[in-house]
């Protein structure tokens, strides 16, 4: 990192009117402790690893790129660019027929332009599908202050719930940061742990604990039940509801709080949708149904919408979008050192199985069942260039991540503004 940049973040710490940036020095909004260890290391204070350049935007610098823009919102689904088609085609004469692709070139100055391979072809989502949990989450935080987001983010940053057994077991750890004395650990969650729900939404996108999406997709279940009385609902409450309901009615409305606002913004079931929550603990009390689907044109749908500012609001899409600015570690897709200087808005997720049965070698990550290994990713480059990728693939025997890396490369490459420029 350039040492100017360094200066200028100090010198915005050391102005008590100058709020600092979203979400690496968000603490004072939303009460995410994590973030007070990223102030700690920006600051020179504790001697660990700088995040990468492209996590340094202010608030003011995320947006919405497809809010009131020059061509209008987004609302139908993107025709396919000729040339970018041929372009992105190029790209796979030698990678295993599984890999499917989406990408929308949203970068201003320039028609927006579309591409894919595959579109519609089913993968089980992993991960990924932690982004319907946001989608519910602000769908029923409107529900509940119609009329006020000041609320909502109050809300989030206020009220504190116990994991619980929906919180395990989970092998991703998530950050501890204990505000009397700086103390800062990781470690698995317990179901004793107490995070404000901005902080479980927090360890759902920036570690994909499943334990965190678990506890969530909980919460957001009851605020539906609940409604006006969820802000002050105690455990006791909780629990007496989770006891008395029918397996049946919990799995419906489980069901229900994450697929209406997907279908809302017209992604058809079999497009994506959430079968199951993300843990044993979880769905020993609340029981999947109908299974997991996700696919490049659901999820691009979604990632259009929220740049167009059409889930719940501008406001909530935004503030998902901000929960998606990757400050942690980046994997896999954006691990490319072609995105290092890029704001990377990102979620990764995978699935696989082995079965001693089948020819193959099998292993973390290189399943010989099934082998699944999706991203969903908003790039915007430091030279202007902004995109949207969704890459799903299911390679068996293989672990994909080298692949998924290059890609990145290839497709940022493609996208470049100045080679635009050339071909025009």
């Amino acid at each position: 990192m350039k040492r100017s940049v360094i200066v200028l973040l100090v010198l915005a710490v050391s102005l008590p009117s100058i709020s600092f940036a979203y979400p690496i020095d968000g603490y004072l909004y939303s009460g995410i402790r994590r973030l007070l260890k990223l102030e700690r290391i920006i600051l020179g204070e504790l001697d660990e690893k700088m995040p990468p350049n492209g996590a340094f935007l202010t608030t003011e610098q995320i947006n919405l790129n497809l809010y009131n823009d020059d061509h209008g919102p987004i609302i139908d689904y993107p025709e396919a660019d000729p040339e970018l088609q041929e372009a992105l085609n190029g790209l796979f004469p030698n990678l295993n027929e599984s890999y499917s692709v989406a990408l929308f070139d949203v970068t201003p100055g320039r028609p927006v332009r579309y591409a894919d391979r595959q579109p519609t072809r089913g993968f089980q989502p992993g991960s990924v599908g932690k982004l319907a949990v946001l989608a519910g989450l602000f769908c029923e935080l409107e529900n509940i202050y119609p009329h006020s987001f000041d609320d909502r983010i109050a809300l989030l940053k206020e009220r504190v719930v116990a994991g619980g057994p929906f919180a395990v077991y989970d092998q991703h750890t998530v950050p501890f940061y204990e505000l009397e004395g700086g103390k800062h650990y990781k470690r698995q969650v317990k179901e004793s742990d107490r995070f404000s729900l901005f902080e479980w939404a927090d360890h759902m996108v920036s570690v994909s604990n499943n334990g965190a999406a678990s506890v969530l997709w909980r919460e957001v279940l009851l605020m539906r039940v609940f409604q006006s009385e969820y802000p002050c609902l105690n455990e006791m409450d909780v629990q007496e509801y989770l006891d008395n309901t029918p397996r049946r009615e919990l799995m419906d409305l489980a069901t229900d709080v994450v697929s209406c606002p997907l279908v809302s913004l017209g992604i058809d079931p079999e497009e994506w949708r959430l079968g199951q929550m993300f843990t044993r603990g979880a769905t020993g009390i609340i029981p999947g149904q109908g299974g997991s689907i996700g696919s490049p044109k659901g999820l691009m749908k979604f990632l259009i919408a929220v740049e167009s500012g059409r889930v719940t609001d501008p406001r909530s899409s935004l503030e998902i979008k901000r929960l998606m600015y990757m400050t942690d570690r980046r994997i896999r897709y954006g691990a490319s050192d072609a995105l290092d200087d890029a704001a990377l808005y990102f979620k990764s997720g995978s699935l696989y199985s082995c079965d001693p049965n089948k020819s193959g070698p099998c292993g973390k990550y290189a399943g010989n069942r099934f082998n699944y290994m999706n991203s969903v990713a908003i790039v915007e480059q430091p030279d202007g260039a902004k995109y949207i990728v969704v890459l799903m693939s299911n390679v068996l025997s293989k672990n994909s991540n080298f692949d998924h890396r290059r890609l990145a490369g290839q497709i940022d490459e493609i996208v470049k503004v100045d080679k635009v420029t050339e071909d025009q």
